[in-house]
């Protein structure tokens, strides 16, 4: 069973000059296989707010559908936008309330609200850090090698996108369960923007990252 259940994944959250920017590769995987090439792991919960996903798709999606609704429950009640830290706070809660048999995830909320930009880092027990930049999944040690030599604060949109194209690719090419493309999104003041595979290709190329 342990072995069924190992999954490859490489996202990361960056918080950046009045924006937070989150990305991913597409490749899921299980065990040796590659079973999907093109595999969503970043999830939009509002205009200021996403999710990011590793480990078990099922449990991923449920819980990026059960944070939307609580998203929009949240503003209907209140005619306001759920803050970052209550929607990680809210997830975390939903995690450590599965105790015998916990969601198989590691998961990533981040987002800009009137307190700034955040992201939190949530484990399967119900732990919610927040950070400055975290990185999930089996690529993450490749992650955190080129985020702790090149991140800054307060770098602009353009620097925070051009980092995690750099820090997803540089995973891609040596963690063999993430691979197949790179999602970006980037989250400013005027809401949720995914980046179109054109231009992060031309970023890539503008770089000069080899494949």
């Amino acid at each position: 069973m342990e072995n069924k259940l190992k999954t490859g994944t490489t996202t990361l959250g960056l918080v950046c000059k009045d924006c937070v920017v989150l990305a991913s590769e597409h490749r899921a995987t299980m065990g040796t296989l590659i079973a999907h090439k093109n595999t969503q792991k970043i999830f939009k919960i509002d205009e200021h707010l996403a999710l990011t996903t590793a480990g078990l798709v099922g449990d991923a999606q449920l819980l990026a559908r059960w944070l939307v609704a609580e998203a929009e429950l949240f503003n209907l009640k209140r005619n306001q936008e759920i803050s970052v830290k209550a929607a990680a706070t809210l997830m975390a809660n939903i995690l450590s309330g599965r105790r015998y048999f916990p969601y198989w995830v590691q998961l990533l909320i981040g987002g800009l609200d009137p307190d700034g930009g955040h992201v939190y880092s949530l484990d399967a027990a119900g732990g919610a850090i927040p950070d400055d930049y975290i990185t999930t999944g089996s690529g993450s040690p490749y992650v955190y090698g080129v985020l702790e030599d090149h991140f800054e604060e307060n770098m602009s949109p353009a620097e925070g996108v051009d980092l995690a194209i750099r820090s997803v690719h540089t995973a891609m090419k040596r963690d063999a369960a993430s691979g197949n493309g790179i999602d970006v999104v980037l989250i400013e003041k005027k809401g949720y923007q995914s980046q179109p595979k054109d231009k992060i290709d031309q970023r890539i190329k503008k770089m000069g990252l080899k494949p």
